[in-house]
């Protein structure tokens, strides 16, 4: 661009600082915004359209069109051109609009006269805002001096549209983040919390996105990359005794921190009139864009690292963020894009919820929500954009559900759901030294699921048996490189310690799928979940596998131990893991170490095939642990992280009780103990029902014992299999409404 147009474009851009910058209401701003763009674009028509939903777009200032038309003209997203501009975020640039695949004709703006038509998306890192466009009678594309022009105008819009500039009386918007949001997402960890945002990654907010010396503003930008560029240095050299695959995604990280195409563009929109913050916004908003569209998978992974970075850019060059020492408001509930489990870690138990735009229900991160007992909402789309600091929220961990600045009656609402579970718990504890034992006499064993330290205080006071399921890959989740055996072997130790002869189940490394380990390259499968994970990783690398086998073996050091195999899908699988396991018993045999007194090797069965294995299998195994979560979404082949198809399938489904019912008989004639270990196993109706399908042992989450056994202490599991057999004669698809029914007649007359 020539140095004339570059003063006309930093010209233009102080009129607009200049209108911001007076004491007018939003509406009268956005009036005279369109004005001076018309005038210095020379153009008849310049229009502001702003989201009034997601899905609505309306007409909220014009120089040109009709003035009544303001307010009144409204199009779905994706209608007409200015629809499609919103919907795609891409410019259109079109010499005879009419003529355009999509245009919409709008009558009451009186545009009919209009051939030429430039909109180009009003947008921030990513968040559709609305469209800018300017319009001529004359037929002609419009330059990319004046694409460039109106790109970085409807920039500054968006970032006064985030200060609240365009609020007030009268105002075309209603001012943000003050409203309440009801966000919908997933189920990650069961759960209600109320409290106050502290978001893990603040929003930095641009409050000068025009600068006056362009010079001064070069400097600011230059001295930020150096100090970036050091930071991303030391972090590589801090990495040289990692592994291979970490440090080529640092080179990465890197490359993009040193390219010189990335400062030069930047730099060129200083010279245009841009502050630096503003211009690492807009190279950042373009970067997006044109990597979303990549046909590569890389490249379009690599958006991640670009937003980290230019995050580090704006906190160097504004001073805000985590390193501010801004202090955690009182009962915090922690909000993320995503969150590495370490990181979460450090957290700890201050956490009162958490809610995240990523993850998976399966994830790092909700397994330690889970550790830590802590409500986890994830797909919480839109949440880090729409909340502050500080921030009232309600997380419904039972719906899925985030209740952003809430009104009083939802507030009410949950504070006495809150006080009701709280009481339920109370009644639970009177409990907690009692067995689960049912009217007919049948003692069904409870225990409760782990991964951390923190978890066991929760084994005397739930009352829990033992723990059914302690979860290892926690310890390797959280560390850069892998754990030394001598570490896992003493913190194997004190978990033994901790549950004070109570029988302790240990499942070994389960990673892949979602759990992925940092310093492991993640291998491109189009379905993880059904990829190289669990046993299948450790049979596959067994000097990991070996090395934590060691570490168990020497954590037990003359007690019990039971360990147990991950994701088995046939015999040959554990029969390969069972071999490992007794040879490194021999190996520590010959070394002189103290043995277990006693061994049990198990395996989760979490594949249908497992099932349908031959006897040998189930006389091989010392015990066998029914993994509900998988199991159930292999048998429905429904994927249980799709909202779509996963509450389309019960888990009293007549089919899949069958299947349950298979298992239980071939345990049996073997003699093989079997335990159902799962959210489903810590939901009383269903827990009843696994009950009187024959499981005697069941694997839960700490909070969910009590409720279980209040309510298996009040049935009889004989009454409760006739009325599933009785269902399943019947040809119901799912026993769960006949079971409801003669539940609330049994507790009634009890």
């Amino acid at each position: 661009m020539a140095e004339a147009t570059e003063s006309e474009s930093r010209k233009l851009l102080r009129r607009l600082r200049d209108a911001l910058a007076d004491d007018s209401a939003g509406q009268a701003r956005l009036d005279r915004i369109t004005s001076i763009i018309a005038e210095s674009m020379e153009t008849e028509v310049c229009s502001i359209y702003l989201f009034r939903d997601p899905d609505t777009l309306e007409l909220c200032a014009t120089e040109g069109l009709r003035a009544e038309a303001v307010h009144q003209t409204r199009m779905r997203l994706g209608e007409g051109l200015v629809g499609r501009v919103a919907r795609l975020g891409r410019i259109i640039n079109a010499a005879d609009a009419p003529s355009e695949r999509g245009f919409r004709y709008m009558p009451e703006t009186g545009e009919e006269i209009y051939s030429s038509f430039l909109g180009v998306p009003i947008q921030r890192l990513g968040e559709k805002l609305g469209v800018l466009v300017v319009q001529s009678k004359i037929a002609r594309e419009y330059s990319d001096d004046e694409i460039y022009a109106l790109e970085v105008v409807a920039m500054v819009l968006a970032e006064m549209t985030e200060l609240g500039a365009f609020t007030g009386e009268g105002a075309a918007l209603s001012a943000r983040h003050q409203h309440p949001v009801l966000i919908r997402g997933t189920i990650g960890q069961e759960g209600t919390a109320e409290g106050n945002v502290w978001l893990h990654e603040p929003r930095v907010v641009v409050t000068n996105p025009i600068a006056e010396d362009p010079d001064r503003e070069t400097e600011r930008l230059t001295a930020a990359v150096e100090k970036l560029r050091v930071t991303v240095d030391d972090m590589l050299d801090g990495a040289q005794t990692g592994d291979k695959d970490q440090r080529e995604v640092l080179e990465t990280y890197r490359m993009f921190a040193h390219s010189r195409g990335w400062l030069r563009r930047m730099c060129e929109d200083i010279g245009r009139g841009l502050s630096a913050e503003a211009a690492v916004e807009k190279e950042q908003s373009s970067a997006r864009a044109r990597l979303q569209k990549a046909p590569d998978a890389y490249m379009r992974e690599r958006l991640s690292d670009l937003d980290d970075l230019s995050r580090r850019l704006l906190r160097i060059l504004t001073g805000q963020g985590r390193e501010t020492g801004a202090e955690m408001p009182p009962n915090p509930i922690l909000v993320a894009r995503s969150i590495g489990p370490g990181e979460l870690l450090d957290y700890g138990r201050t956490l009162r919820g958490i809610v995240l735009e990523q993850g998976s229900v399966g994830s790092h991160a909700a397994i330690v929500a889970r550790a830590l007992a802590i409500p986890l909402v994830i797909h919480a789309r839109g949440i880090t954009t729409e909340a502050l600091n500080g921030d009232h929220i309600v997380v419904d961990g039972e719906q899925g559900n985030v209740h952003l600045r809430p009104e009083d009656n939802i507030i009410a609402a949950f504070r006495d759901k809150i006080a009701m579970q709280a009481k339920a718990q109370e009644r639970y504890a009177d409990l907690r030294t009692l067995p689960a034992t049912t009217l007919c006499g049948t003692n069904v064993a409870l225990t409760m699921n782990a991964g951390l330290m923190a978890d066991l205080p929760s084994l005397q006071g739930s009352g829990a048996e033992g723990v059914g399921l302690f979860r290892t890959e926690l310890q390797f989740l959280a560390r850069a490189a892998v754990p030394r055996r001598g570490d896992l072997a003493a913190l194997y130790s004190r978990v033994l310690d901790a549950a004070e002869g109570k029988p302790v189940t240990f499942r070994t490394l389960d990673i892949g799928s979602d759990k992925v380990l940092p310093y492991m390259k993640r291998p491109d499968e189009p379905n993880p979940a059904l990829g190289w994970r669990a046993i299948r990783v450790g049979l596959d690398r067994t000097g990991i596998m070996r090395m934590q086998l060691q570490a168990l073996i020497r954590a037990a050091n003359g007690r019990p131990l039971k360990v147990m195999f991950p994701f088995v899908a046939q015999l040959d699988e554990f029969h390969q893991a069972r071999r490992h396991l007794l040879e490194e018993m021999e190996r520590e045999d010959k070394l002189g170490r103290i043995l277990p007194s006693s061994l049990e090797i198990g395996a989760m069965l979490e594949t249908p095939s497992l099932a349908f294995a031959p006897r040998q299998f189930f006389e091989m195994a010392d015990f066998i642990s029914i993994g509900g979560n998988d199991l159930k979404q292999f048998f429905f082949a429904a994927d249980r992280e799709n909202e779509r198809v996963r509450r389309r399938y019960d888990t009293l489904n007549v089919s899949f009780l069958t299947l349950i019912e298979m298992i239980v008989k071939r345990c049996d004639e073997v003699g093989t103990p079997l335990s159902f270990c799962g959210e489903d196993a810590g939901r009383p109706v269903e827990a009843i029902c696994l009950s009187a399908m024959g499981i005697r042992s069941l694997s839960m989450r700490p909070a969910s014992i009590g409720p279980v056994k209040h309510l298996l202490r009040r049935i009889d599991l004989g009454e409760a299999r006739g009325v599933i057999d009785g269902s399943c004669r019947s040809g119901v698809q799912s026993v769960r409404a006949d079971v409801m029914e003669w539940l609330g007649r049994s507790l009634t007359q009890g």
